[in-house]
């Protein structure tokens, strides 16, 4: 009977896992903001510490604004965008089932140094954070006026706090940390636009962000690739600590509890998967966007499944 030596075994599985490791990898770009948030999400892949079964990935850390325009031109294999977005790049990309943001009961804040009213806000020079935000078409359905019919300006979200301090704008729409930050600045809230959203849709969440993948890819090659995403969010979920200690390094003007608390409003059951409510919210958002003349077609939502 043949037998080996356990010292030859384990030398000769050596061998296989570092002919495995050499084996070339199909390399995908992923794009993603430099935020705690999506720097928790993606931990497990940043680290390697999931199974990518023969995938690479291509981390490229962009603010939104950029993701979303390169989602127009069909650039990244896989991106984070507005859903906003999606309803200019739904030729191209499909969304996955996983990785959205979602406000649940919280969302982008208009806020300035003395509380308006919206009558008021709709009269002031806005800060906006981009176009093609979410937050942007969530203050246009808030509004009831398209963009051509109030004054704003477009600042890198992490600039309108300054905007609106130097008085190049009066109000600030803010995303991202500085909803948890804005205080700090000696600013006040006139309206947060996710607690509208869910007073005015029966508690539905307002949904933000979402990971999208190209069409160019097979249906079943989508399907292998967005379960690799979905765990390694199900790996930051489960390893928190690490995860979110990893996160700290793109954590602007927060501490460890700060970002914990912003990583946990948008990293969550509703990250892991939309469900149901959360496909309803984002037909009901961009419907609505469609009917009031903001976005030029009505969507049929297509997720990778």
């Amino acid at each position: 009977m043949f037998s080996i030596h356990p010292r030859d075994f384990v030398r000769h599985v050596r061998r296989e896992n570092q002919n495995e490791g050499r084996m070339e990898k199909r390399m995908l770009t992923l794009g993603h903001s430099p935020d705690p948030d999506d720097a928790f999400m993606f931990y497990g892949l940043a680290k390697e510490l999931i199974p990518t079964n023969g995938f690479g990935f291509e981390h490229i850390l962009q603010d939104i604004q950029t993701l979303n325009e390169r989602a127009t031109r069909g650039e990244l294999d896989i991106s984070a965008i507005s859903i906003h977005a999606y309803a200019y790049v739904s030729d191209k990309y499909a969304l996955l089932p996983s990785g959205a943001s979602m406000g649940d009961g919280y969302g982008p804040m208009l806020v300035s140094k003395q509380k308006f009213s919206k009558d008021e806000i709709a009269r002031k020079k806005i800060a906006v954070p981009g176009t093609m935000t979410s937050a942007f078409l969530a203050l246009q359905l808030w509004l009831g006026k398209s963009a051509k019919e109030f004054d704003y300006v477009v600042v890198p979200f992490d600039q309108i706090f300054s905007a609106v301090r130097s008085g190049a704008a009066e109000i600030g729409l803010i995303i991202h940390e500085g909803q948890l930050t804005y205080k700090n600045e000696g600013l006040l809230v006139s309206e947060d636009l996710g607690v509208w959203w869910g007073r005015e849709n029966g508690g539905l969440p307002l949904p933000l962000g979402g990971n999208v993948i190209h069409k160019r890819f097979e249906p079943a090659v989508r399907k292998r690739i967005s379960g690799i995403l979905t765990d390694s969010i199900q790996y930051s979920l489960d390893h928190r600590p690490e995860a979110v200690q990893h996160a700290l390094q793109y954590a602007r003007d927060m501490g460890h509890d700060l970002a914990d608390k912003f990583v946990g409003m948008y990293v969550n059951h509703w990250t892991l998967d939309y469900g149901e409510k959360g496909r309803e919210s984002i037909r009901r958002f961009l419907g609505r966007a469609f009917e009031r003349g903001l976005i030029p077609h009505r969507q049929e939502l297509e997720f990778v499944v």
